[in-house]
């Protein structure tokens, strides 16, 4: 921060020095942070939590004294949230929605969800970002602005479409016409979590829309939010950079043996047929089966279906655990292909 003083000050150095040697000046305070009691309802702690992020004050220097890259892991930013607490110098919005999800973990209750913000004014564009809240089925936020109306908002609104509009209609205040909101997913609870914040997994170009089309999208939006279906973008597997001479496709299996002359494939275009029970009688009668396994083999049949010898292979399985000798497989096998299968 005194670097920078000495970079833009005309007099340089000799205003740091001076004021940092200066024995008159009071230590700057150190508000203390907030702490959730059971007594305390979540609008009052909200409040508290936007209260104490109010005595911080806004940063007007022009620099920013916290690094907030928006990839890095939510860990992190947690542990940047905990230096602006050590430290206590003014924020900006950006800052202020680290520090807000950082006090509000440990409250399953409330979801927690960045929304941001493209304006333009002036021929110039502008971006902020708020937190958004939801809680008990109202929305509200968090966050910090030079503006009063363009930060924090009471947790009221009963759609998150209704929360955006009052943004609209608050940068309507100061000339500032809205072109772009996004809003990205909610934040896990879990402060050592390495997942990255997802800032806009929703994009709308409001300028070109009508409020009836923005209203609907982001009730569905929030809809599919509430109903937690939807997956961060950044959990998407990455594409693979194809090699020259190397196929992305995967590998065919080995063909399969040739089939033997006598097996004819019967598969029909739509299999629903079940085992004719009268075929099975021959079946049995042919292997001298025990009752129990006639049994097995009957329930199998009737509650499946076949194709292509597959009743077959488990014929022979049961004979290989009943203990019937195995020199009946291809007698069972000639059997079988002998007459029209049904299954």
């Amino acid at each position: 921060m005194w670097g920078h003083v000495e970079r833009v000050h005309p007099d340089g150095s000799a205003v740091a020095a001076a004021i940092r040697s200066a024995a008159c000046l009071a230590r700057p305070s150190v508000p203390p942070v907030p702490n959730y009691k059971l007594s305390m309802s979540i609008p009052e702690w909200l409040q508290a939590i936007q209260t104490y992020m109010k005595m911080l004050q806004y940063n007007h220097t022009g620099t920013q004294f916290f690094e907030i890259r928006k990839t890095r892991p939510l860990s992190g930013l947690m542990e940047t949230a905990k230096e602006m607490t050590r430290e206590s110098l003014p924020i900006k919005c950006l800052e202020a929605v680290i520090l807000g999800i950082y006090l509000t973990n440990g409250q399953p209750s409330v979801e927690r969800f960045p929304i941001s913000f493209k304006t333009h004014f002036s021929g110039n564009y502008f971006h902020h970002v708020v937190l958004g809240i939801y809680c008990n089925g109202r929305y509200g936020s968090l966050g910090m602005s030079r503006r009063s109306d363009l930060m924090d908002k009471p947790l009221t609104y009963r759609t998150l479409s209704d929360l955006i509009f009052e943004f609209e209609d608050s940068y309507k205040k100061y000339l500032h016409s809205v072109k772009k909101v996004k809003i990205g997913l909610y934040v896990p609870h879990e402060p050592h979590s390495f997942q990255p914040i997802e800032w806009k997994q929703l994009v709308l170009n409001v300028s070109k829309m009508m409020r009836t089309e923005v209203r609907k999208e982001l009730e569905k939006f929030a809809r599919d939010m509430r109903m937690k279906i939807l997956k961060p973008s950044s959990a998407h597997s990455p594409m693979k950079e194809r090699s020259r001479g190397k196929s992305l496709s995967p590998r065919r299996r080995q063909a399969s043996p040739p089939r033997r002359p006598f097996r004819r494939d019967k598969s029909p275009a739509v299999v629903d047929k079940k085992g004719d029970l009268a075929t099975l009688n021959e079946l049995f009668v042919f292997l001298d089966y025990t009752a129990e396994a006639q049994e097995e083999i009957a329930v199998f049949v009737e509650t499946s279906v076949y194709n292509n010898g597959s009743f077959l292979v488990y014929v022979i399985g049961i004979m290989e655990k009943t203990s019937i000798l195995l020199s009946l497989s291809t007698s069972l096998s000639r059997f079988v292909c002998s007459f029209e299968p049904c299954f």
